[in-house]
């Protein structure tokens, strides 16, 4: 049994790690600030003997002794959530980052720290490997997540440089699934949630950008993965769904599976909203034999099916 922080673990795919982590009988330590988590995620882990919930924000030190693996998944993730508290959410991740490689280096733990896609900002090469250093607007209305990622990703490797700590960088694409907040204004559930009211289904633009949209149960695994595979195994990794839709498709799908008669309407593009994002995945299979198993339609019933107990029409 491995001792395991988790930090951001009551958020959306902090929470699905979790579970996960208590099925293969871990003791759990669950660290969140509850700034976008909700203890609702966590309920069914709360009276575990091997779970234990801790409230803190990551931008304070940690003082945690023995742990050892740490998985750093604290920071708002949706613009709606992320541009609230701009300054906020930079200090989160780079602080954030901060705080969980000390903790690791007192500890000897390894660390896995969740990037994003959106270090690569609006790409002009498409798919996206990792090698590709991205198109990064570094003062826009994004740029507190963007930037703030690209800052924890490089905090990371340095310490591996200077320290030897032992780390893991995933950088996650689009993902989806239940215990998304019904009001942190991504795509998929901003389209479930307007559908099942009845309410206009709000695209942005003309609906020709793309995105690649990766199951949470999928993502998660590959966290698991890429955690348990040899030392040399570093990353950075892509994780994502390589399967790539316009957000026309998406709607007109989620119309189709809620049965729903709203209507699309179109409001302007926000800025540095990327045209088009799909992952090269080509290193997450040789390296981790990891790829997506669950198609877009069956991952949406779910996920609706989530929000049909929580968003009354």
């Amino acid at each position: 049994m491995k001792k395991i922080l988790v930090t951001g673990g009551a958020g959306f795919l902090g929470s699905h790690l979790c579970d996960r982590l208590i099925e293969q009988g871990h003791q759990v330590l669950c660290l969140d600030s509850l700034f976008t988590g909700s203890q609702k995620n966590v309920e069914g882990l709360i009276k575990h003997p091997n779970f234990t919930f801790i409230k803190h924000d990551v931008v304070d030190p940690i003082n945690i002794e023995n742990v050892n693996e740490i998985y750093n998944l604290a920071c708002p993730a949706s613009p709606v959530h992320y541009q609230f508290d701009p300054i906020h959410t930079m200090k989160t991740s780079v602080m954030g980052a901060l705080n969980v490689l000390e903790l690791a280096r007192k500890t000897g733990a390894k660390v896995f720290q969740a990037s994003t896609s959106e270090v690569y900002g609006d790409p002009s090469v498409h798919p996206q490997p990792e090698e590709y250093w991205g198109n990064v607007n570094t003062i826009g209305i994004r740029s507190c997540y963007d930037e703030g990622k690209r800052a924890a990703e490089t905090l990371f490797f340095d310490y591996q440089r200077v320290h030897g700590v032992k780390i893991k960088v995933v950088r996650i694409f689009n993902t989806y699934g239940p215990r998304m907040a019904a009001d942190d204004g991504r795509v998929v559930s901003n389209f479930i949630v307007q559908a099942l009211k009845g309410e206009d289904l709000t695209v942005y633009g003309d609906g020709s950008q793309t995105r690649s949209f990766c199951y949470a149960d999928d993502l998660v695994e590959g966290f698991m993965r890429l955690m348990n595979a040899s030392d040399e195994v570093v990353g950075p990794i892509n994780m994502g769904n390589p399967g790539e839709f316009t957000m026309i498709e998406l709607a007109e799908k989620v119309l189709r599976l809620t049965g729903s008669t709203s209507k699309l309407i179109h409001m302007p593009l926000p800025q540095d909203d990327p045209k088009q994002r799909r992952p090269d995945i080509t290193k997450a299979k040789q390296l981790l034999n990891w790829e997506p198993t669950i198609a877009l339609e069956q991952g949406l019933e779910d996920t609706i099916a989530y929000f049909r107990k929580i968003v009354t029409p």
